[in-house]
């Protein structure tokens, strides 16, 4: 015979290699959880609370860059904006994408502030967990 036959080798601990090789994807997982999964839930709450405090006479921007006045809420999710003078659309309600505000007076907003800060909603992400 020209093959010969071929032995299984024994297996050490078989309990721990499973733990240990599954490891991994937990931990990838609870990264992914903190860096993608959890901030877009809290964007998600934050947008749908604006949503339901939006009122008439608001400054909107629509997801397609339209900016306009709130003139109307309509109770089936639409929300009717004046865009020009006498001219309305009928935008869906989850479309909205900001509500714009009037800008505060600079001289209250940053009043004692360095020259070089802008206040403090300025700054990235990372500003947010480094206080300066």
């Amino acid at each position: 015979m020209l093959v010969s036959p071929a032995y299984a080798q024994a297996s050490g601990a078989g309990g721990g290699d499973v733990f240990v090789s599954l490891l991994p994807l937990v931990l990838i997982f609870i990264v992914f959880w903190f860096l993608l999964i959890r901030p877009q839930q809290q964007k998600m709450k934050q947008h749908k609370a604006m949503l339901e405090a939006l009122k008439k006479g608001d400054q909107v921007l629509t997801g397609g860059g339209i900016v306009g006045k709130v003139t109307r809420l309509d109770p089936d999710g639409m929300v009717m904006v004046e865009i020009a003078q006498g001219v309305q659309v009928k935008v869906v309600k989850s479309t909205i994408s900001d509500v714009l505000t009037k800008p505060a007076p600079a001289a209250n907003e940053n009043a004692g502030a360095p020259s070089g800060s802008a206040g403090p909603g300025a700054g990235g992400f990372l500003s947010r967990f480094f206080k300066r």
